[in-house]
């Protein structure tokens, strides 16, 4: 059954734009109350970054919260796998976040967390839409919901985090930069790292409500590049907006991606025996990964795009690790959901514990060039269908053989056809890239 209104991660679009307004806010957070109220008494988390909408869409949903009969818990700004966490351990009936992730602060969007600290399952989320087509009712006065602020939510997250990590390592004489995107984890993150011994370097961490993701983060890394070398850190942290997403940067101005985090904190897991399952990945994981990976023992499974295909594969086959190149990284064992402070510990430990730099240890896996073209179109095209583009990949397969592979997707969110080429022999690679979106084109266009 398809769903009107939410995405693979809830709702996102455009401030100002259908459905990201006040008003459609305020009856998402009814119809979220009338679902929820229907399961017993409780009360909802709601939580934000930092971008200026979120003051709008926070008092919008609780209103509707409100009317519903439900109550709130406010949290202010918290981070995306901090809402989680605390709607676990505080048995919440439900927790939103008010956050665009890693886009700029133009753009906002809600997603949900169950219970569990899980994202939603499709049948809540097809009852929440069901009742967005109602008209919006209140309940009588006696029995309207309350909001109150939960004002140690911070702190709660903070000694969560720093819980992930053996409470007997201390990283004293570690310097480090933190990027925190002036997100929402500027007033958390800096605590975390600073509190289990290591002297931490904050950029990013002047939040005014338009400065999310501004040059600045997981997704722009000039800056923590330029503060890694300047003052000399042994690393670099890049959080995004809402914090669940990380990237890191060596001691020599390096950047150290997700992929390369994910296969630190796997031979981590492996060599302590603690590592269960194939680590997920997706279809824009690196081949390098996945060989390196392989000398290990250790399976790659490749998900759909997105962290919801992630997590559904890690349930399907028991797995604890996987995620993104792009620093979404879910580690299944300390948490619920991607989190970039977790991730970073888990890499923090291991650097501690084998007395390597981050630099030593994302050395033994090699990341292969990976070249992505992009395909503007007009419509909505079937690939499979096109037997000259069918054609033309299985030309370049065979030209790449094992070293190399081929990846073509219609995007989901933008009229593009992605066509991506990675191998070992970057000028190779390039142009069969080039060469292959040149058949595409030709193709869509006959």
């Amino acid at each position: 059954m398809t769903k009107k209104y939410f995405g693979t991660d809830g709702i996102r679009g455009k401030v100002g734009d259908y459905p990201i307004t006040a008003d459609f806010l305020l009856k998402l957070g009814w119809a979220t109350g009338r679902v929820f109220a229907e399961e017993g008494h409780g009360f909802v988390l709601v939580g934000k970054d930092t971008r200026i909408s979120g003051y709008m869409f926070e008092s919008a949903l609780e209103a509707g919260l409100a009317s519903a009969g439900v109550d709130t818990h406010l949290l202010g700004p918290m981070p995306t796998p901090g809402i989680a966490y605390l709607t676990r351990t505080l048995r919440a009936k439900a927790g939103i976040v008010i956050s665009a992730s890693h886009n700029p602060y133009y753009d906002n969007g809600i997603k949900f967390f169950s219970v569990q600290g899980a994202k939603l399952p499709d049948e809540l989320e097809h009852k929440i839409e069901k009742y967005l087509d109602m008209p919006l009712t209140t309940v009588q006065s006696s029995k309207l919901g309350k909001a109150k602020r939960l004002e140690d939510a911070a702190g709660r997250y903070i000694e969560f985090c720093k819980a992930t990590i053996p409470s007997w390592f201390d990283f004293k004489g570690m310097r480090i930069v933190v990027d925190c995107a002036n997100g929402s984890t500027y007033h958390i993150a800096p605590h975390v790292f600073s509190e289990i011994g290591a002297e931490v370097i904050t950029i990013g961490d002047e939040p005014d409500g338009l400065n999310i993701n501004e040059n600045c983060g997981a997704t722009s890394l000039d800056r923590l590049v330029a503060a890694v070398l300047e003052s000399r850190a042994d690393f670099g942290i890049a959080l995004d907006g809402d914090g669940d997403r990380v990237m890191m940067v060596d001691q020599n101005g390096e950047i150290v991606d997700g992929d390369e985090l994910i296969y630190i904190i796997a031979k981590s897991r492996q060599q302590r025996n603690q590592m269960t399952g194939p680590v997920v990945g997706t279809l824009m994981s690196n081949l390098g990964m996945e060989h390196a990976l392989k000398k290990l023992d250790i399976e790659l499974l490749r998900a759909k795009v997105g962290d919801r295909y992630v997590m559904e594969l890690l349930s399907k086959h028991s797995g604890i690790l996987g995620g993104e190149n792009s620093g979404h990284i879910i580690c299944l064992d300390r948490t619920t959901t991607g989190d970039g402070i977790v991730s970073a510990l888990q890499v923090m430990a291991e650097i501690l514990s084998t007395e390597k730099s981050l630099a030593e240890l994302k050395s033994d896996m090699e990341k292969y060039p990976q070249v992505l073209v992009n395909v503007k179109v007009d419509k909505k095209v079937d690939l499979d269908s096109l037997e000259a583009v069918q054609k033309a990949v299985k030309a370049v397969e065979k030209l790449l053989g094992d070293t190399g592979r081929v990846l073509l997707r219609a995007s989901g969110t933008e009229p593009l056809v992605r066509v991506m080429v990675e191998g070992v022999d970057e000028d190779v690679v390039n142009n069969c890239a080039h060469s292959l979106a040149e058949d595409v084109r030709k193709a869509i266009a006959a």
